[in-house]
């Protein structure tokens, strides 16, 4: 089969692999008809993953369709549509007992890290009945692969880690996918205010588009006096961190309302600086989640119902084997003005 592999950092190609064979009686061999490329994948390639080594085909979130399937599956059929979980969950850990999969003992984040991912035509997804979500027949795949990942992180880490409720003034530091999933995903509560922050006015034009009452324009760093002059002096209710480094969070830190959540969604490779100092007569409450995909199941409920419009997020559309076109189109996203890239097989 044909796969994105990871040669070191920098360095990347689709070439040949062994097409996956079942290794326990949980695995299941899903062949791949929809995937697309996560910020994630980036980091790997600049060699910011220790655990991704040399080899790996890369790719977390994808749909397909079961090719073969071990003796102990029992949920899932050959032939079936199944979105595939960017989180592995054996489903009998102590992590996993309390809806922690990010943490499972034998799982957690381990496709295109630790195992093979999905950026390829087969792959091997193991505890295949906690992992897989069958998908019903009619339903648009282009959507369902938003589900994989960043829609359950966007809502998960930012949202529910972050205590949206009707009337609250939310704001939402970076625009791009998984922040705007999280403002498609925070007007399920009813926010009186969504205020969107980023460098990238065209990602501020999408994120209006997607609801969000306000934007702000962080380059000329006067953010925090912007959205203070949004909220009559008194900052949000809710700030969602959805970058992964120091000045998005300190904007976070200087825009919480006394009583407010900080809810911290990105990747930090780097320290950031918290101002106890201030905060510590604040009333805030500071989050930090890795995604559990506990709320999968509901968020495919309410794209079924067309109640959340995953599909807005996909900007560009490749066959899979434009998978390195693809990763340059991602890779230079502000650019190409891209959000998602969906890749389809056949």
């Amino acid at each position: 089969m044909k796969a994105l592999v990871y040669n070191g950092p920098g360095k990347r190609s689709w070439q040949d692999k062994p097409k996956p064979e079942l290794q326990a009686p949980t695995d299941a061999i899903v062949r791949i008809t929809k995937t697309t490329i996560c910020g994630t994948d980036l980091h790997i390639l600049k060699g910011d993953v220790a655990s991704v080594k040399v080899g790996r085909i890369l790719g977390h979130e994808g749909v397909g369709v079961v090719e073969e399937v071990g003796s102990a599956v029992s949920a899932l059929k050959v032939r079936d549509r199944v979105l595939i979980s960017c989180i592995t969950s054996c489903g009998r850990c102590e992590a996993c007992k309390k809806g922690m999969y990010s943490h499972c003992e034998n799982g957690g984040w381990i496709l295109g890290n630790t195992i093979d991912g999905t950026q390829a035509e087969y792959v091997r997804v193991p505890y295949a009945d906690n992992s897989l979500y069958a998908v019903p027949k009619a339903l648009d795949e282009d959507a369902l692969v938003m589900l994989s990942d960043i829609l359950p992180t966007g809502f998960e880490c930012g949202v529910l880690n972050g205590e949206v409720k009707p009337g609250d003034k939310v704001a939402i530091v970076g625009s791009g996918p998984v922040g705007l999933a999280a403002l498609l995903t925070a007007q399920f509560y009813s926010p009186a205010e969504l205020i969107l922050i980023d460098l990238d006015d065209n990602r501020l034009a999408v994120a209006k588009s997607f609801g969000a009452t306000a934007t702000v324009n962080s380059g000329d760093g006067n953010a925090v006096e912007k959205v203070m002059a949004l909220t009559g002096n008194k900052g949000v209710d809710v700030a969602i961190e959805a970058v992964g480094i120091p000045g998005t969070f300190d904007i976070c830190q200087d825009i919480v309302a006394a009583g407010g959540h900080i809810a911290n969604v990105g990747v930090h490779g780097k320290p950031v600086s918290l101002k106890l100092e201030k905060l510590w007569a604040h009333n805030i409450t500071l989050t930090t989640r890795l995604v559990d995909t506990v709320t999968t199941p509901m968020l495919l409920k309410n794209v079924v119902a067309g109640k959340l419009q995953a599909k807005k997020l996909i900007t560009h559309k490749f066959r899979l084997d434009e998978m390195m076109k693809a990763y340059d189109t991602f890779g230079n996203a502000a650019r190409e003005k891209a959000l998602k890239v969906l890749l389809t097989a056949g």
